[in-house]
Formats: C-alpha cells, structure tokens, sequence
C-alpha cells in the first residue's frame, strides 16, 4: 500500500541545504523576523529558551529536535533577561560560514546547537507545508542527534556527492521527525491524521490511486464508517474535508507532472481521474488560478528551458 509520507517527501523535493553551528553564554537574544524556508535546530550540549510567533515557548533541551516547516518569527536566548538583538535571517542566512556566538565570546557556551535550513524545489511547497504542525518538537530520540550530526559533517566538507547526500540526509531527516509526531494529539493536519488508524487508510487508498472515482460515501465504506461520521472525523484529523483534500492532492500531482514534461494534458489528466483535458483544464484553472498549458509554458520558462506546446 502506498505510504503517504513518502509521497508527501517526495513532492516536496529538498534540494539545497545549508547549516552552521550556534552557541550562547552569558546573557544573550536574538530575535529573527520571518524566514519562511522550512528551518531546523538540534540541541548538542546545554539549554536554551525558544519562542516561536503563535507558539508556547520551549526550553531547549540537549537532544532536543525542532523543525519549523515555514521558519516564522522567533526569538532564541538564554535564560537570564535581555533585550534580544534584532536578526535578519536572510542576511545571516548569506554568512552561514563557522559557528555563530551570541552573547559573550569566550568562554564555555551555555548552549550549542546545529541549525539549518533547506529549499524546496516544488509548487506545492505551500499546499503540502500547510498540511504541517507549525513546530515540530521532538525529545530525546538518538536517531535525529545522528541524523543531524551526519548532516553538519557533510556540510562542512567538499567531497563528490556532496550536494546529494545533503538532500538525501534530509529527505530522512524529515520523514524520522514527521513520523514521530504522527499521533492523535497532533495539530489537525497529515501528521494527525495519519496518527488516527481509520484516517490513515482513507488517506492511503486516495494516495494509492489519485485517478479513482473517489466519493465521500466510497472513501466512508472503506474505514467502515457512516458518511457524515468519516467527514466529520477526516475534516477533524486532517484540518480540510476529505474532498478538498482529494483536489488539493490530484492538483498538487498534475502540477509535479506538469513541470516534469513529457506527458500531453490528456495523460496528465487520466492519471488524476478526469475523464477528458477539457474537464482537467476546468478543474486545474479553477484551483491554480492558471490553465495547465499557460503553468506549464510558464515553468519551462522560469527553469531556462523555453515554454513547451502542450
């Protein structure tokens, strides 16, 4: 059966990473405004405090984990009071060189972590990253510490393969954090969703086979559950209705499709489950905003490879 997380992984295509060593002593804050690009930070040694916007604040422990799927504004300090020093995280992104002190310089840190971030080579960064906890915090788990550790290591060095093992470090990166925090008690989104054993299914059958004449009532036969039991339970679990979601993955297939070329918009649409490129061209307007052939000129365009007749 398909595992929708990988798929979900793999959507999303990683590509460039980029991490650096922070430490902290004495009395320190920094404050960084909205990033956007999804950012994370593994604790090696100490504690710290971090508030995330919208977020109950953390104590950072060592071997702690977080993932901010779209990095927004957050502050970061030790736990003495201070005003924290204002960051732009774009501008530190550019000297990413060596390890960053915050507060005083010599002497023992009070705290050391390993922050990073990547890009995402997708379209459908936004939608797939919507279906995400805002922070993701994970405990104590030796295989996250290793991950990241693997990831600092290469990072540092310029050996062949480099750029490739980075974004296969982090594929498994993010599939270890995501799956553990694929419970009931999760924020309403994918992670919940495949947490609740009935949704999980439901969500496995769509992604098993996108193009299928899926209904509410199919989908509810398949988790034994009334209709308006499985909308009510999937709309919970999820955060969308099992429709919507249904859409929203088929669109988020066809655009991948899309700017990968080669297929005409007749096969784009056989493989989402439309019945003819008149009907997929309705329906991927409607949500894109765009017609398929126009999105996909337009992509062929941005990528230097010049528009594409579809």
């Amino acid at each position: 059966m398909t595992d929708p997380l990988s798929q979900f992984i793999t959507l999303l295509k990683p590509r460039a990473v980029f991490t650096k060593g922070i430490s902290g002593a004495g009395r320190w804050g920094v404050r960084y405004s909205q990033f956007g690009h999804p950012g994370f930070c593994a604790v090696i040694e100490g504690s710290c405090r971090l508030a995330v916007d919208g977020q109950a604040p953390l104590v950072l422990e060592k071997g702690d984990f977080v993932l901010l799927p779209q990095t927004p504004g957050f502050t970061m300090s030790g736990f003495q009071p201070v005003e924290p020093e204002l960051v732009d995280p774009h501008v530190a992104a550019a000297n990413a060189e060596g390890e960053v002190r915050h507060g005083t310089r010599s002497g023992p840190a009070s705290v050391r972590l390993m922050g990073g971030y990547f890009l995402l080579d997708s379209d459908n960064a936004g939608l797939l990253v919507s279906l995400l906890p805002a922070q993701i915090h994970v405990r104590g788990v030796e295989r996250l510490s290793t991950l990241v550790r693997l990831l600092s290591e290469e990072a540092a060095e310029q050996r062949p393969g480099r750029e490739l093992v980075l974004v296969r470090l982090v594929e498994v990166l993010l599939i270890e954090s995501l799956r553990l925090t694929q419970t009931p008690q999760a924020a309403p989104g994918l992670l919940r969703g495949l947490g609740d054993a009935r949704m999980a299914e439901a969500l496995r059958q769509i992604h098993a086979n996108p193009a299928h004449p899926w209904t509410l009532a199919k989908l509810a036969k398949k988790v034994a559950l009334s209709r308006s039991g499985f909308f009510e339970r999937f709309s919970r679990n999820v955060g969308v209705a099992p429709m919507e979601y249904l859409l929203s993955w088929r669109m988020a297939i066809a655009k991948d499709l899309l700017r990968s070329g080669g297929m005409t918009l007749e096969e784009v649409a056989a493989r989402i489950g439309y019945g003819s490129a008149s009907a997929f061209n309705t329906a991927f307007s409607r949500h894109v905003g765009q017609s398929p052939g126009r999105y996909a000129r337009a992509d062929a365009i941005a990528a230097g490879a010049g528009p594409t007749s579809t």
